[in-house]
């Protein structure tokens, strides 16, 4: 069989369905090229505070993330709401996760949640991590899920040390990306 070398591939009419290969057959992208569009887990943002944050205890506080390490939609805003709302034309399934570190040295609860739209996302419950004399505690929570156009994603948290505790903002983020494919 020959090279086949072109720039562009498309259908006669200009739209419709391009099939490349048939069933069974593996398409293979050689190392070090660059594939855009479907084949990107875009968008896809990471988010940090710039601050420490004071979170009250007994009390789930939404963690206010300003500095963006990259956005690649422009989806997660990083100035008002803190939250990541999915874009025109990506919906589909997404990864996300958030982590939070307090300064607190109990034994103590320290969860963290994900909301979609407003409300807790229950099956994104962090792991409860207690401090047990050390300098700092605190959970990630991660999930998969469905998001349609407009749904929108934070990261809130919560600690049961009877006081006020600063987070550590070198040890928080909010991240996320759509996955591969969907």
């Amino acid at each position: 069989m020959g090279t086949l070398k072109t720039t562009n591939i498309q259908t006669i009419t200009g739209s419709g369905t391009l099939t490349l290969g048939t069933s069974g057959e593996t398409l293979t992208v050689p190392t070090g090229v660059t594939v855009g569009g479907l084949m990107s887990n875009t968008p896809a943002f990471s988010a940090r505070p710039n601050a420490n944050q004071s979170i009250a205890s007994t009390s789930f506080v939404k963690l206010s993330f300003q500095t963006e390490n990259f956005d690649t939609d422009n989806a997660f805003d990083n100035s008002t709401n803190y939250r990541f709302t999915v874009p025109t034309g990506k919906a589909g399934k997404y990864y996300f996760e958030g982590t939070y570190l307090l300064n607190s040295n109990d034994d103590k609860m320290y969860i963290s949640y994900l909301y979609k739209n407003g409300s807790r996302l229950d099956n994104s419950i962090g792991k409860e991590v207690t401090g047990g004399g050390a300098s700092s505690a605190g959970a990630t929570s991660s999930i998969i899920i469905d998001l349609a156009v407009g749904d929108y994603m934070e990261y809130y948290v919560y600690h049961s040390s009877g006081a006020n505790r600063d987070t550590l903002q070198n040890y928080c983020y909010f991240a996320g990306y759509r996955l591969l494919g969907s």
